[in-house]
């Protein structure tokens, strides 16, 4: 898949990947979708695109451990969120509902605001379209196997 960079800096926490004031509501994907990194970029939710990749520096999704900052991105269409590193317990919530997380510095410093970049999870690489190339450790095959099932619950009901 193909997309284009959402750029941000260090420490985006999990408060300003969905605000705090809708974690008690209910509301199906869709609509979390409308109001992803909102307090941040109030566009992003309006213009976002599946296949876009959010870009990001250190210690992403830091913060407290809602599900809901990484489910809006994954329901936003967001095939994948690079960044220098990641919060350990967002990093997990990512995995389990299904939204690669890629720890990459070199791509995080480099990549810009609207670069275009494909992703090949299997070969760790995040290619721009002017030819970079930027490596992550690629994903142990039960990681890949959740991310490809869409999430840990439909990865066990498979295995189930």
């Amino acid at each position: 898949m193909k997309g284009k960079v959402w750029k941000y800096g260090d420490n985006v926490n999990t408060d300003v990947i969905f605000a705090g004031k809708y974690t008690y509501t209910l509301m199906p994907p869709e609509e979390m979708a409308k109001h992803a990194l909102e307090d941040l970029d109030p566009e992003f939710a309006k213009n976002v695109r599946p296949g876009d990749v959010v870009v990001a520096g250190k210690n992403f999704g830091c913060g407290s451990s809602r599900e809901q900052a990484a489910a809006c991105l994954k329901s936003a269409g967001v095939q994948a969120v690079v960044a220098r590193s990641f919060a350990r317990i967002y990093y997990r919530n990512a995995i389990n509902l299904g939204l690669p997380v890629l720890q990459s510095a070199e791509a995080a410093e480099a990549l810009e605001a609207g670069d275009e970049v494909e992703i090949d999870f299997t070969a760790g690489k995040i290619r721009a379209s002017d030819g970079r190339e930027f490596g992550f450790p690629p994903f142990p095959d039960s990681v890949l196997g959740i991310i490809e099932a869409g999430g840990l619950i439909e990865y066990t009901k498979k295995k189930l």
